[in-house]
C-alpha cells in the first residue's frame, strides 16, 4: 500500500470530522479506519511514518494501534 496515499486519505477523513470537536473527531476517525479500511491498509498506516498525518489523524492512528495491539 502506498503510505502517502493512505496518509492523504486519513487526513481527509479527519478534516471532514473535525467539526465534531477534537475528541469526537479522533474517535470517529479511528472508528472509520477500523471499520472500513482493509487489513493491509491498517497494517501499512500503523507501520508507517506518521509525520504527514494531521493531529486528529495521528491521534486516531495511535488509538487504533492501542486498540489492535
Amino acid at each position: 500500500m502506498d503510505l502517502q496515499r493512505l496518509t492523504h486519505m486519513a487526513n481527509q477523513i479527519a478534516r471532514n470530522l473535525a467539526a465534531q470537536g477534537e475528541a469526537q473527531a479522533i474517535d470517529l476517525t479511528m472508528q472509520h479506519l477500523r471499520d472500513f479500511w482493509d487489513p493491509r491498509m491498517k497494517a501499512a498506516i500503523l507501520a508507517g511514518d506518521r509525520a504527514g498525518l494531521n493531529p486528529i489523524a495521528r491521534a486516531a492512528v495511535e488509538k487504533l494501534q492501542a486498540l489492535l495491539g
